[in-house]
């Protein structure tokens, strides 16, 4: 399949600064991918490129097969078809809902205009709120009011700056299901990019982990998690803890806690000092189980409760158990692991 948006190669700098170093990326019609990674990274700026906000000064990006930024060129932003949806909204606060939708849809008469403004409207739920202005809008419908002037010229595709970031965690969850459905249900291409990892999860089929400025891994959500490539993408996905292991053969490794076979094999050497990476569903409580571990923090999670336990060696883990399993900070329980995928990387020091 043709990549609708190709990024090859791409440097960009701030003030003399490299900020992006030898990014690339493709992304397929129909697609929504994410950039994620924590601030500072560059994912902003990458979004900025494609959308042709900022130049580039190696590699080259294309929409459609048509080059549209190259080392000295740059094709200004409103002849990209990118609809972009930012971070605090942008909405004109002296225009009505409808007329704000409406706003860049400068090759329509007012009817054709009227007309595609309702039918957005009626795509992200706000159809009865044509009337209104912005600032008697919540946050949430805020958002949607931005998606749908974005949606409105029918863009190749839609690019999303952290679009959540100003609502409450409970709307940022629900609309980043309804984003993902509306530009699914309409076969809509969409990058967003976020700091956070929910957000990312719930929207994107593919996303990119970046640090410093560089994509360590492109994957689905469920192959970040569970097949992190980078040990810095292993620590950012997900919670779980690092764990001191020794290796007896390419698929053994020792631990405080016993001896962890590892469903592939790793080519270091015996007796090389690896790090295992243990995530919560890998330590379960058992009343039975042969490890003791002392509960040093707890949070509520409503059907689970995070805890935090420091086993006997001075090790801490963290552990999901069953919401009724209420146990107080202080108190011993008694686990077993169940590491069903290993995860593990060269101890660096």
């Amino acid at each position: 399949m043709k990549a609708l948006i190709e990024v090859k190669n791409i440097e960009c700098k701030y003030r003399g600064h490299t900020i992006i170093k030898d990014l690339s990326l493709h992304v397929n019609p129909g697609n929504l991918v994410c950039l994620l990674g924590p601030s500072g990274c560059g994912k902003t700026t990458a979004l900025r490129a494609i959308a042709g906000f900022e130049p580039i000064y190696q590699g080259t990006i294309r929409i459609e097969d048509q080059e549209v930024s190259r080392p000295g060129y740059t094709l200004v932003p409103e002849k990209r078809r990118l609809g972009m949806v930012f971070q605090d909204y942008a909405l004109f606060p002296h225009m009505t809902v409808v007329e704000n939708v409406s706003f860049g849809l400068r090759d329509q008469s007012k009817v054709e205009k009227q007309k595609t403004a309702h039918e957005m409207l009626e795509v992200v739920g706000m159809e009865e709120y044509g009337h209104r202005y912005p600032h008697e809008l919540s946050g949430g419908q805020q958002q949607r009011i931005a998606l749908a002037r974005a949606l409105a010229p029918q863009p190749n595709a839609i690019l999303l700056d952290e679009p959540f970031s100003n609502l409450d965690v409970e709307m940022r969850k629900r609309l980043s299901t309804e984003v993902r459905e509306i530009l699914k249900n309409r076969g809509i291409t969409g990058i967003m990019v976020t700091h956070d990892q929910d957000e990312a999860f719930a929207l994107g089929d593919n996303v990119g982990v970046m640090k410093d400025g560089r994509i360590l891994q492109w994957d689905t959500p469920f192959n970040l998690y569970h097949e992190p490539a980078d040990r810095f993408v292993a620590d950012f996905i997900g919670q779980g803890v690092f764990i001191d292991g020794t290796m007896l053969a390419p698929n053994e490794i020792r631990t405080e806690f016993g001896i962890v076979n590892a469903d592939r094999a790793y080519n270091w050497t015996e007796n090389s000092q690896v790090e295992i990476l243990l995530r919560p569903d890998d330590v379960l409580y058992d009343p039975e189980g042969p490890l003791q571990g002392k509960i040093t923090q707890k949070a509520f999670k409503g059907a689970e409760i995070m805890y935090t336990l420091q086993l006997d060696s001075g090790s801490e883990v963290l552990s999901l158990f069953p919401s009724h399993e209420d146990f107080s900070i202080g108190d011993q329980v008694s686990l077993r692991m169940d590491i069903q995928h290993v995860v593990a990387f060269a101890k660096t020091n």
